[in-house]
């Protein structure tokens, strides 16, 4: 299951990543007998400078190529029937030339690329392939010049910027050093915005797999991706605190009271903080369910700390519909834990029934929670 989640992980990866380049299709058949290549990427839109930031992955992406990520090393037989699909592709293509009668040379020909966390000496040299030090980085073996093809052991590639995108789909310390580096770059870098998604979704993957299966090198690679998280969380807090101050002293200028300065100064906090929540609950789980919105006013009142472990907790659902279920609980229970922490075991019957509602009730119980007393919500929702 795990190596299921990790696949899946490459494939949206590297379709995120090259697509603005070039066209990228993922699960392409070939024809014989029906399989599929991982990913299949042409270059259409030149643009050298997003190219040259993807590094090794861009001057990859520079030519028509297959792309085969493996999650753990791959044997003789999977790295052959990645050359047989490879093989297949030039076949369609030259029966195409032949049947449109146009010339072509093995430039236009696809370039198999067999990305690996590791491998061996004697896998290696099992397929006669040999490094191109004068025009790639160590780590890159080729085959045969007809085959078009090469090895890309990961483990190998020196571990600079310009492999990090690559290192990314790395396995163990490789990947987990990888995942670090991206706290190097700007919070707002598109790049690392988008590799930091698609980790928070394979962390959450992960997180919604059977425990057990888990291996330790899994629970690592969980909590690496944590620190990027919460730095993310921080970075945006720190710019809800400025545009808070700076839209609090414009409102309390303009009333020109200090009551209506610190008044300005804790609305704008809030308000960042409920675009915070609408805009990371949106991404993770789509549009917004009607009884998601009632707590998005409540919750943007929660002190910071408070709120960002409530993100914390967001981030490690799965994707799905039960996630969204959990993801309505939490904001449930937030609520109702700051407004009166005393329910205890009363909680889980509280939230039920709270839910149970009917919208507008749900709404108007929520606008009179904070005039409400402890006795009338235990009354209520008990």
């Amino acid at each position: 299951m795990t190596r299921f989640i990790h696949d899946l992980f490459a494939k949206e990866y590297l379709e995120e990543l090259l697509s603005p380049i070039g066209t990228v299709n993922i699960g392409r058949d070939v024809s014989s007998e029906v399989r599929e290549i991982d990913v299949y990427f042409t270059p259409s839109t030149a643009i050298p400078e997003y190219s040259a930031t993807l590094g090794l992955l861009g001057k990859m992406a520079s030519t028509t190529a297959i792309f085969e990520p493996f999650r753990n090393p791959a044997n003789v037989s999977e790295i052959c029937s990645c050359l047989g699909k490879s093989l297949d592709v030039r076949g369609e293509l030259e029966r195409k030339f032949r049947r449109e009668n146009t010339r072509y040379d093995d430039a236009q020909l696809p370039r198999l690329w067999i990305l690996m966390p590791t491998a061996s000496k004697a896998l290696v040299d099992s397929f006669n392939a040999i490094p191109d030090t004068e025009n790639w980085l160590p780590g890159i073996y080729f085959l045969g010049a007809s085959l078009r093809a090469a090895i890309v052991a990961i483990h190998q590639l020196p571990e600079t910027p310009e492999t990090l995108w690559l290192r990314i789909l790395g396995k163990g310390g490789v990947q987990q050093r990888a995942i670090a580096q991206l706290t190097a770059l700007a919070t707002d870098d598109p790049l690392r915005i988008i590799a930091l998604e698609l980790l928070y979704r394979l962390q959450s993957n992960l997180v919604a797999d059977i425990p057990q299966e888990l291996e330790p090198e899994e629970r690592e690679l969980i909590m690496a991706i944590t620190p990027l998280f919460q730095q993310q969380i921080q970075a945006a807090q720190q710019q809800a605190r400025e545009e808070g101050l700076e839209r609090g002293l414009e409102r309390g200028l303009e009333r020109g009271l200090e009551r209506g300065l610190e008044q300005g100064l804790e609305r704008g906090r809030q308000e960042q903080q409920r675009l915070i929540l609408e805009n990371f609950l949106r991404v993770r789980f789509g549009e917004l369910t009607p009884k998601m919105t009632v707590f998005l006013s409540p919750i943007s009142k929660l002190p910071a700390a408070e709120f960002t472990m409530l993100l914390l907790a967001l981030s490690m659902l799965t994707v799905d519909d039960a996630g969204r279920e959990s993801a309505l609980k939490l904001l449930v229970e937030s609520v109702l834990q700051v407004r009166s922490p005393e329910l205890g075991d009363l909680l889980p019957a509280a939230v039920t029934n709270l839910l149970a509602l009917p919208l507008a009730e749900l709404t108007l119980f929520v606008e009179q929670l904070p005039q409400l007393s402890a006795a009338q919500l235990r009354g209520r929702l008990g």
